[in-house]
């Protein structure tokens, strides 16, 4: 296994690539049309284009619509006091190490494994100097309800605290090390459905202590967005629910 590594259905994501006037572009050569900066563009869409931006993580994201597409757009930028110096920029050491390209060719693995994550279309870096600048794009998921959102809403239901935690499990039963699992990263669909968000930074690597280290996060960030919520929605037999689903998985 690589460690960088993958979405839904995988063998029909092929992966290619181009330059482009200040870096390059990688993208899934199955999904109809020409490949080119335009996809990042809303602007440079043909026909009426919807767009839709949401406050998520440390900027924003935007939902792009029209007749035939339905994609993400994320902008790479940093977290922590560095951001306030770099804020988007990143030191370039080479394309495959770029943020953008790694976690596309991850999002690419997971899809492989059938493991339920964003399907990837496309990732760019552009260079300035010696720092780069970078984009993802993926296919919008059916559901955006965060299991942060849910738990503001009401309590969930008890096989909804194991399908989390087997959902959670199967990726780490593939060694899949997510850098941020916690409530905004996870997404409850229809019908018991579970995804997972946000592999920057993620990796595919041998099973070992981490797994512990990952679910401990998940655990913090679940006291986090409950602590003023009304009781009942987050506590010791949830946490148990999730966790024993996780281990069974």
């Amino acid at each position: 296994m690589n460690d960088t590594g993958a979405t839904i259905v995988a063998s029909d994501v092929r992966e290619a690539s181009h330059p482009t006037p200040r870096g390059a572009m990688l993208y899934d050569a199955s999904l109809p049309g020409h490949a080119d900066e335009d996809w990042f563009d809303p602007d440079r869409w043909h026909g009426p284009v919807s767009v839709e931006r949401q406050a998520g993580g440390r900027g924003t994201v935007a939902f792009l619509r029209d007749d035939a597409r339905r994609w993400v757009l994320r902008h790479y930028r940093r977290g922590g006091a560095v951001a306030r110096v770099l804020d988007d920029r990143y030191l370039y050491t080479g394309a495959d190490r770029t943020r953008g390209f790694r976690e596309w060719r991850l999002l690419r693995a997971l899809a492989a494994l059938g493991l339920p994550a964003p399907r990837p279309v496309a990732a760019r870096y552009r260079r300035d100097g010696p720092f780069y600048r970078a984009d993802l794009l993926t296919v919008e998921l059916p559901s955006r309800t965060t299991l942060a959102q849910a738990l503001v809403s009401d309590p969930l239901p008890t096989q909804r605290w194991s399908d989390i935690g087997r959902c959670v499990g199967r990726f780490h039963a593939h060694g899949v090390r997510h850098a941020d699992l916690n409530a905004n990263n996870i997404v409850l669909g229809p019908a018991r459905e579970v995804c997972l968000l946000d592999f920057d930074r993620g990796r595919i690597v041998a099973r070992g202590a981490w797994e512990d280290a990952v679910l401990a996060r998940l655990e913090r960030s679940l006291v986090k967005v409950t602590q003023a919520l009304p009781a009942g929605r987050y506590g010791p037999e949830q946490w148990q629910l999730l966790l024993d689903a996780c281990r069974r998985a």
